[in-house]
């Protein structure tokens, strides 16, 4: 196998440009260096590459340091200090780069000696930087300030949501392992409280969700864009698809995997002996058993993720032991501590940190070694000569991620010792991923439709979530007497507040995923080579070429996704 570590993971590279010593506390601190770059005469292709790369060191030591401001103020909403030092770099240092980029993206742009450097893999990051100086505009700099501390709102209001269980306050994340119970009656019960906690701030996510609609279009009107939906697939770089080819994921989806879903849900109705099927029955093991809990606390966690990583290869292993060692994890669910997970990537150190909410369940498995996917790509490109180079499209990312979910699956013996418990959770993790290809064409239709439509009502967004929803929902869920939940169902999802038109990649890369499990069952070894290859592109190729080169199609037509259907259905017998 080709990935081997060299020097060891923790070891970062020193600064060559900046002073070792230096400390991002203020604009002044960094402005000098964005002097300096702006007016360094570049007189030969090799003082072009030492500007490039002095330029990387200088964005990648920028990068981490606002990474660090927001995982200490994600790993604790509550902190007004953590708050601060967020809100202080995007309003005072961000917004004063910003320029400084634009100008130094145009100097390169102008440069007589790019095509000297005789690299190829520069073209996919100079059609990114033209782009980004075709929709870059000066007075979108304070509105793009203003959205970020708004996104970030988001995050305050969730991570402060609880609810009284058993005498005891917990997060609506520790309160879901409760709709695994058997009993029914629990499973509704802390159901009614969590949707009960949720509408409690349904009007201030609704008026949140109003500004930063209006804050996103007056961006994009401002770039030159009818819509915040054509400036997001320009500033996304979504070069290799467009709009009509997500309307053709969307149908596909409809038609080949929403009865697929029904068929799941029909067999849980009949199992459970719950008709009509609820809500609160999606969660229950349908053999009666216990929920199953693959590890005792986050400790416990690491060591069998460090050992299943290690079982694929030993590099995988590897890259996780080094995770642990740096502490780039935090990893339990806890009150003040912002919902969901992510891997971020930090460009100086070259090893990511991740960040999750586990209550000891199934789906924090499926967590771990999704970000553990990420983390790994974000080593195998930590090399990479430019940051430009290292920011991967989410199209790869996340084919890293949900790859590594059903690659790990074949080793998910290191969490269950009992072949009965190993052989459920295979079979339940199949389960949500073929649930999940609907609610994500949902969620992006549904975007599609509110940046359209930029002057909708509240009414009218609720109107238009109905159809939508009903389109990939299936015919066996009963919604009655949760009328309000359904209408509000699209809150819970973090992604329509902090990063836009971020999620259908999730749906793209799962189907790429499948395809690379799907080899995987024929040819380990072979298709481990290729993923590997595939990652160490990073953004060097195009997004078909990446696909390409991991052994699969990158492909949503209603052919290939009935075909990787039948695939799921086979696994599933």
């Amino acid at each position: 196998m080709s990935v081997v570590a060299t020097t060891p993971l923790a070891q970062v590279k020193n600064r060559e440009f900046l002073p070792s010593t230096l400390v991002v506390d203020s604009w002044e601190s960094v402005a000098i260096f964005y002097n300096e770059l702006r007016s360094r005469e570049i007189k030969n292709a090799a003082e072009l590459r030492k500007w490039l790369l002095d330029r990387t060191e200088l964005e990648a030591v920028i990068q981490e340091d606002v990474a660090w401001r927001y995982i200490r103020m994600s790993c604790d909403t509550s902190s007004k200090e953590y708050a601060d030092a967020f809100n202080f770099f995007v309003s005072e240092i961000e917004p004063k780069v910003a320029p400084f980029t634009n100008e130094l993206n145009l100097k390169l742009l102008a440069c007589p000696f790019i095509t000297e450097l005789n690299d190829p893999r520069m073209e996919i990051m100079l059609r990114n930087i033209r782009k980004q100086v075709e929709i870059f505009r000066p007075e979108n700099i304070p509105l793009l300030s203003e959205l970020q501390q708004k996104e970030q709102h988001f995050a305050t209001i969730a991570g402060a949501m609880t609810i009284n269980v058993d005498d005891k306050e917990i997060t609506l994340q520790q309160a879901s392992n409760y709709l695994k119970s058997n009993d029914r009656s629990i499973r509704e019960s802390v159901y009614n409280k969590i949707v009960a906690r949720r509408l409690a701030d349904k009007e201030v996510l609704d008026q949140l969700f109003d500004d930063l609609i209006n804050l996103r279009h007056q961006v994009a009107v401002n770039s030159g864009f009818k819509n915040f939906r054509d400036y997001m697939f320009a500033a996304l770089g979504r070069f290799d698809y467009t709009p009509s080819d997500c309307f053709d994921f969307h149908k596909a989806i409809a038609e080949e995997i929403v009865p697929l879903a029904d068929s799941i849900h029909s067999k849980r109705m009949k199992q459970l002996e719950a008709s009509p099927l609820k809500p609160w029955d999606l969660d229950a093991d349908i053999t009666g058993k216990p929920a199953l809990t693959p590890f005792d606390g986050s400790a416990d966690m690491m060591v069998k993720t460090i050992d299943c990583f290690a079982d694929i290869h030993p590099f995988l292993g590897q890259c996780m032991e080094t995770l642990r060692e740096m502490k780039h994890i935090d990893l339990e669910s806890r009150k003040g501590k912002a919902p969901g997970g992510f891997n971020y990537p930090l460009y100086e150190t070259g090893v990511p940190f991740i960040f999750m909410n586990s209550t000891n369940s199934l789906r924090d498995l499926v967590t771990i070694v999704h970000e553990g996917g990420h983390a790994v790509h974000s080593i195998l490109t930590r090399d990479l000569d430019y940051v430009d180079f290292r920011s991967t499209p989410s199209e790869v990312a996340e084919l890293a991620s949900m790859s590594m979910e059903l690659i790990s699956m074949e080793h998910w013996h290191k969490f269950f010792a009992n072949e009965d418990e190993l052989a459920r959770a295979k079979s339940q993790h199949i389960e949500k991923l073929i649930e999940s290809l609907p609610w994500i064409a949902c969620i992006d239709k549904f975007q599609h439709w509110i940046y359209t439509n930029p002057g909708h009502t509240k009414d009218q967004r609720k109107t238009a979530w109905h159809e939508i929803y009903r389109e990939f929902s299936g015919n066996v869920i009963n919604w009655e007497g949760q009328e309000d939940a359904f209408d509000y169902s699209w809150q819970r999802q973090l992604h329509l507040f902090q990063v836009p038109f971020y999620y259908i990649e999730y749906g793209m890369a799962q189907l790429g995923a499948i395809a690379i499990w799907r080899n995987y069952n024929k040819q380990p070894k072979e298709t481990l080579e290729a993923y590997f290859e595939a990652l160490k592109l990073g953004y060097t190729a195009t997004i078909g070429t990446i696909y390409k080169t991991a052994g699969i199609k990158f492909d949503f037509s209603r052919a290939y996704v009935r075909e990787l259907a039948t695939f799921l259905s086979e696994k599933m017998s």
